[in-house]
């Protein structure tokens, strides 16, 4: 949708935008990709972008998880988890993988992409964690920890969408409007908050460089 790079020639396409995306353009995009991906007539994608500041609610959302309704538009969504923002100096990636060739193990799936961002943060001297029992990554802040990553998919007939978004400068007064993922003992951060000076184009570097550490070459998953 305008100003983008594109580099095909590899197993897996890499698109990023310049500017930021509709969200309901983004999900029709991502639609019709599935299903060609699916059809075996376009490859693999992983998508680089932003979204104006929105709200999303997963197919676990919770009414009372939305603080604010009239803050910033919500949209529902059928990706996993409950509410989440989205909005400028957030790097979503939208991964679009067909796991009929890569194994058909969503588990397995959703460790990798969690594994990709952990490298990702690594590549700037930051430690994301897993935590049992809580999608996403998170980092240790003092004596507690917050998240910095969200993540949330959707899988159709074995291709996958939505994917993750990682925090690295966004306004995080806007997590105020929601209980994001339905969290309310632990908080939400970002490399700016946790003091690194990370632009996006860095951080889609450190993405691009871990991908295949991650998806291709990485360790079992259980």
């Amino acid at each position: 949708m305008g100003l983008e790079t594109v580099t095909e020639g590899a197993a897996v396409e890499w698109r990023s935008s310049a500017i930021a995306v509709p969200y309901a353009h983004a999900v029709e995009e991502m639609e019709s990709r599935v299903a060609a991906i699916r059809a075996g007539t376009m490859p693999e994608l992983v998508w680089l972008l932003e979204h104006p500041p929105l709200y999303t609610a997963g197919t676990s959302a919770r009414d009372e998880d939305l603080l604010a309704p009239k803050r910033l538009p919500v949209h529902r969504t059928g990706r996993g988890g409950r509410y989440t923002y989205h909005g400028p100096g957030q790097r979503v990636a939208y991964v679009m993988l067909d796991l009929a060739r890569r194994g058909e193990d969503v588990h397995c799936y959703v460790h990798h992409l969690e594994e990709w961002v952990i490298r990702a943060l690594a590549r700037f001297e930051v430690d994301g964690e897993r935590r049992e029992g809580r999608v996403g990554i998170w980092v240790r802040r003092g004596a507690g920890e917050a998240k910095i990553a969200a993540i949330g998919v959707r899988v159709r007939r074995w291709v996958t969408y939505h994917g993750m978004a990682l925090n690295i400068d966004p306004d995080l007064e806007h997590y105020r409007g929601i209980i994001p993922c339905g969290i309310t003992e632990h908080g939400v951060t970002s490399l700016a908050d946790l003091g690194v000076a990370a632009t996006m184009s860095q951080v889609d570097a450190a993405l691009h460089a871990t991908f295949a550490e991650a998806f291709d070459q990485a360790s079992a998953c259980r």
